[in-house]
Formats: C-alpha cells, structure tokens, sequence
C-alpha cells in the first residue's frame, strides 16, 4: 500500500477548510497530523506494522507481571527495573537490524536483476520469535505471582518457539556440517 502525498496534503487541506467556519481548530488539525502519521507507518511498516504493536504490547505486559512478580516476592528494584527499559529497548533494535538485513538483501538482489518479492523476512522471524519470548516470560511472571497456569497454553507457546527457531535455522542458517568442501553450496535436503 503506497501513499499517495498530494491526496493526502488534499485531505487534510479539505478537512481544514471544512473545520468550523472555516476556523482553524487545533483539535481537528491533531486528529489529522495522528492518522497521517499513523497511515504513513501503515504504508512504511506493511506486513510489520501488526507485529510490532502485537510485540509492543506483549513487551508492556511483561514489564508490568515482571514489575509485579518482583514486588509479591520482594525482590522489586528500580535497578531492575531499568534494565528491564533497556533490554526492551534492545528488542526493538534487534527488530530494526532485521529490518535493514532484509532492505540490504532486497537492495543487492535487485541490483543484480533478482526481483523477488520477499519483504520483511527476518524482521518478521525476529518479531515472531520476540513476541514468543515474552509470551513466556509474561507466563513464567503470572507464575511467580501464583496464578494457576494451564500446562496446554505453556506447552504450546514454547512448542512455537522451537518451531519458528527451527524454520528460520532450516531455511537460513546451515549447519557447517552441511556446507559442501569447497564451501560454496549447501546440501540438498
């Protein structure tokens, strides 16, 4: 989905005029500025875009059992706490490196002819896998906090996680046992 930037300024400029008596309201003029943003991130992000709010939301709910796990058994600290900030902090910037891996690899193969349409493939298997990691912690938190956990739901999560580990290391990422003696092909499967 591309955006198109003069329909857009058209929009916006209609939806100025048409405010009140054609005065200008600062509401009206942020309701505006907020879905231009949030459809320029739409059209920017793609396919990403309900996995990052997905992995978003699932990084603030494990903050929050983790908080309160930490503060039912005594062990709240706001050192803690603020690393639990920076490693979440690292986890969208592990998301943003897949992102540029798969733009670099995009950006060579279309140079060489290659036009596949292959968007997004490791930032997507990234985010995936993160949002399956804290699926787990937000379980192993409501866990410290005696919540009652169903074993089937525990089972499963981490069932997917070793399913989107093995997929992404089966397609990308041979074992060096399976690289043929000149090193350039790998083994059929």
């Amino acid at each position: 989905m591309q955006i198109d930037i003069i329909k857009l300024a058209e929009i916006i400029g209609a939806c100025i005029t048409y405010s009140r008596k054609d005065e200008f309201i600062m509401k009206d003029f942020f309701h505006i500025l907020v879905a231009g943003a949030l459809g320029a991130l739409a059209a920017y992000f793609g396919v990403l875009l309900i996995p990052l709010v997905v992995l978003t939301a699932v990084m603030v709910i494990d903050y929050v059992t983790g908080m309160a796990g930490a503060a039912y058994s005594g062990k709240l600290s706001s050192r803690v706490g603020v690393l639990g900030i920076i490693k979440k902090a690292g986890y969208l910037a592990l998301v943003a490196v897949g992102m540029v891996a798969d733009y670099l690899i995009s950006s060579a193969l279309l140079k060489i002819g290659i036009d596949m349409q292959i968007n997004y493939c490791f930032g997507m298997i990234i985010t995936i896998w993160l949002i399956i990691n804290e699926l787990i912690s937000i379980l192993e938190n409501l866990g410290e906090l005696d919540v009652p956990l169903p074993g089937f739901l525990v089972n499963i999560i981490k069932t997917l996680k070793n399913k989107v580990e093995d997929t992404a290391d089966g397609k990308y990422h041979k074992k060096d046992s399976e690289v043929d003696t000149d090193g350039e092909h790998y083994k059929e499967e």
